[in-house]
Order: structure tokens, then C-alpha cells, then sequence
């Protein structure tokens, strides 16, 4: 029966945990599927490779305003495809054989369950380890439509690697994935049909942000709100049965109504491992599991699904993993997310509605792009900034943007609330470029 000091089960955020400081660990890796987990091979990097040439092909089709003549004519799907992951697979393999290279590391390439606590089941090997961190990601969660069992439907895992672009994608779902595949297939020429059970896209954002969102989108692409597939066909097409009554014929269906934590197919009570209603691994402060000596990291247990959460916490649990003694806790306090449809959104804090329901004392300003001078220049009609702030301390809860740029401004604001800046100090102690779009920032917190 193997034994290690640290077993490692999933190789995305989790296998940034090894480093120098393991240099005399006997460890362990369990990973069945690509090195790198779903963010590197099926997730954020790959679509925003996608999304940046997306961007450019829609902005072609933007330019008369600026008295410039430019039309997109085609999409080349397969060079498009290809430029992408013949950059992303050969660093996927490159991670796989650094790992199998090391002395002190075990590759694990089927998958692995608990028998008992802090016991792992792979194939017909039983492990054991001091330590175990738990970093089996999530997948993507398909609902019981009548019928999607016996279709070949698509989920966000397979989409970007298809062979050919669809002439008419459905999009089942209104989230990040959905608008931000949406934004891409739409972009290369496919007609895209998005159907989302809710009033809006991005239910999550601030209601002003997906009101915005929803409208932009719908005067792009084909939207049904508050509708539900009744039922699925397929017979060289896809036949979707709507609540509304409406038929959709398509050739390609992608399901993007959410992702599930990996927990089940871990079988993590007979690891003693302590879960939630929603699936998601239980830990304390310090990512602890309820099974001593077992860690969670990532999104097995956190339901805010992001990249750079998880890799926060696997540098958490490295640290605390050394040093015993001294355990530094996991701070959420703060999780900006970012969604990189078109145009692209940025969040951070408190949306209105999060803070009205929890009593939250707060003002509100909101400033257009169109506000300042490079936003003449873009010609920006549909931009804005909203944030929100405390009158009595006057720091800002919460910060919510819809305009090209978005992800790149807010970390200013990120980086204010993380530093415990007030609104003043964040609009008066810093000189803002002229004329740089940051500007609209600084008019916003300015109107406090």
C-alpha cells in the first residue's frame, strides 16, 4: 500500500502547490484528465483566446461611426481553433512529463475515490498520504430536459474544440459561459439563440449590469427570456421545443446552465468529508476539511467558480501545509469576477441588491463612458461605471462596469477597497491621465 507525505487529487490550481518547499516530500498526484484543469484546457484561457479574436472580428463590423469602411467577410474556424490550442495542448503535456520527470512526484492517470479516511482507491491500488488536498475542480452540470440524453449536445468542455462553426447555435442558459460563447460563435458569423429560464442574462451582476447586457445582446442575437426547453429532438438537426410554443431547428446545442463540484465521483463521505446541500467540500477558515489532514482548494468547494480564487487558495494551503503553526486563513471578502462577453463587465463587492438585502447602509453614483473624453473618442453610447459607498465611512462597497476595458479598470478598485482606501483618497490622491478612459473612475467617486 503506497504511502505519501502529500497526495495531491486534480492537477489544475492544485499542482501550483508543489514547489521548493516539497523538494524532500514523497508526493502524489491523481489526475485522469488534462494537466492544467478545466481553466487552462476547456475554460477561461482558451475562451478568452477565442474572445480577443472574437473582438476583433465584431469591431469590423463597427467602424462607420469613425468614417471607416470595414465589413467582416468569413471566419476560418479551423485556424482560428487551431492558433489556440496548439499553443495551450503542448504546455498541458509539457506540465504532465515535468511532473512525471520529478524523483518525489507520483502520476496518477486514472481516477481516484475514498474507501476510508485519508484512503484514495485508484484502479487497484489503495493510497494513503499524511496530507491530502482536494482540487477535483467542477463540471458542468446538464438539467433533465426530456429528451437531452438521446441528443448530441454540446456543454462548454467540447464547444471550442468542434470541427466546424455552427450556422445556427442555441445556447441553452444565461450565464457567463452562455454570454461569453454567444459573444464568440455570434462574432464569426454563426446565428446564435440563446434560451435562459430568467428575465435577464447575469442574473448574479448588479441589475443595472444585466439589464444593460440583456439589451445589448438582444438587439444582436435571437434571446428568449423566461423560457424553458420542453423538450429535445435530433435527426441530423436539433429540434428544441420551447415553453412558449416556439420550434428551433439548429445544427449545433450547447448546455450552459452551470457547473457541479466533482465530490460525488470522489465519494467524499467515505473519506469522512463533510459537504454542503449544493455538493461543495466544507472547510474552515484555514481550508481545512472535517477529515483531519485533508484540504480543499478550488472549485470543489467554493461556489464562486474562478481561476484566481483557486489559486489563492492552493497558495493558502501550500503555506499551511509547511507551516502547521502558523495557518494563515482564506480571505473572500472580496472576489472580483469578470465576464468577457461583449462588451466585457467587471465586478467587485456589494451589487445594490446584496446590500439592500442585507441592511446595508449606501449611496450610489453612476458615470457613462460617454462622460469622458475617450469615450468621444470610442463613440460609446452604452458604457457606464456604478459604484456603491458606506456615507458613514465613506468606502466603497462595491464597484460594477459594462465597457471595453472593464476587467483592466476595475483592478484600481480592487486594489482601493483591498488597501482600505476611501472613495477621497481613491479620486484625490492619484493623478488620473488625460485623457485616459480611468477618468470615468474618477468622475464616478468624485460624485460622492
Amino acid at each position: 500500500m503506497p504511502h505519501y507525505d502529500l497526495l495531491i487529487i486534480g492537477a489544475g490550481s492544485g499542482n501550483s502547490i508543489i514547489d521548493e518547499r516539497h523538494d524532500d516530500w514523497n508526493i502524489a498526484i491523481i489526475e485522469p484528465g488534462d494537466f492544467g484543469g478545466t481553466c487552462l484546457n476547456r475554460g477561461c484561457v482558451p475562451s478568452k483566446m477565442f474572445i480577443h479574436t472574437a473582438d476583433r472580428a465584431y469591431m469590423a463590423q463597427q467602424n462607420a461611426p469613425f468614417g471607416i469602411e470595414t465589413n467582416f467577410i468569413s471566419a476560418d474556424w479551423e485556424k482560428i481553433r487551431d492558433r489556440v490550442f496548439n499553443r495551450i495542448d503542448p504546455i498541458t503535456e509539457s506540465g504532465l512529463n515535468y511532473r512525471i520527470s520529478l524523483p518525489n512526484v507520483t502520476v496518477y492517470r486514472s481516477p481516484g475515490r475514498f474507501i476510508d479516511e485519508k484512503t484514495i482507491l485508484v484502479d487497484d491500488d489503495v493510497i494513503t498520504a499524511e496530507q491530502i488536498v482536494v482540487a477535483a475542480g467542477a463540471r458542468p452540470s446538464v438539467p433533465d430536459i426530456p429528451g437531452i440524453s438521446e441528443v448530441p449536445y454540446l456543454t462548454s468542455d467540447e464547444m471550442m474544440r468542434v470541427d466546424e462553426l455552427p450556422s445556427h447555435l442555441v445556447i441553452i442558459g444565461g450565464g457567463f459561459i452562455a454570454v461569453e460563447m454567444a459573444h464568440i460563435f455570434s462574432a464569426f458569423g454563426s446565428e446564435v439563440t440563446i434560451v435562459h429560464r430568467g428575465d435577464r442574462l447575469l442574473r448574479e451582476m448588479d441589475s443595472d449590469i444585466n439589464e444593460r447586457i440583456t439589451e445589448i445582446y438582444a438587439n444582436r442575437m435571437n434571446l428568449f427570456l423566461e423560457t424553458e426547453v420542453s423538450q429535445i429532438a435530433h435527426n441530423e438537426s436539433f429540434e428544441i421545443n420551447l415553453s412558449s410554443g416556439d420550434l428551433i431547428v439548429c445544427d449545433q446545442l450547447l448546455v450552459a446552465t452551470g457547473r457541479r463540484p466533482n465530490t460525488d465521483s470522489l465519494d467524499a463521505a467515505a473519506g469522512n468529508i463533510v459537504t454542503s446541500p449544493s455538493g461543495h467540500i466544507e472547510t474552515d477558515a484555514y481550508l481545512q476539511t472535517s477529515s483531519k489532514g485533508v484540504w480543499a482548494i478550488g472549485d470543489i468547494t467554493n461556489p464562486i467558480q474562478l481561476k484566481h480564487l483557486a489559486n489563492a487558495d492552493a497558495k493558502i494551503v501550500g503555506h499551511n501545509l509547511c507551516t502547521p503553526d502558523d495557518l494563515l486563513p482564506v480571505d473572500r471578502s472580496l472576489s472580483p469576477s469578470a465576464v468577457f462577453g461583449y462588451p466585457p463587465i467587471a465586478s467587485v463587492g456589494l451589487t445594490e441588491k446584496e446590500a439592500q438585502d442585507q441592511g446595508v447602509s449606501y449611496v450610489v453614483a453612476i458615470r457613462p463612458f460617454a462622460d469622458t473624453a475617450y469615450g468621444w473618442a470610442m463613440e460609446d453610447q452604452k458604457s457606464f461605471i456604478k459604484v456603491l459607498m458606506d456615507p458613514l465611512t465613506r468606502l466603497l462597497l462595491g464597484a460594477h462596469l459594462i465597457g471595453p476595458q472593464s476587467p483592466s479598470l476595475i483592478q484600481q478598485l480592487i486594489q482601493g477597497m483591498s488597501l482600505g482606501q476611501t472613495v477621497d483618497e481613491m479620486a484625490k490622491s492619484q493623478l488620473y491621465i488625460h485623457p485616459a478612459l480611468p477618468e470615468v473612475i474618477e468622475q464616478a467617486l468624485l460624485e460622492f
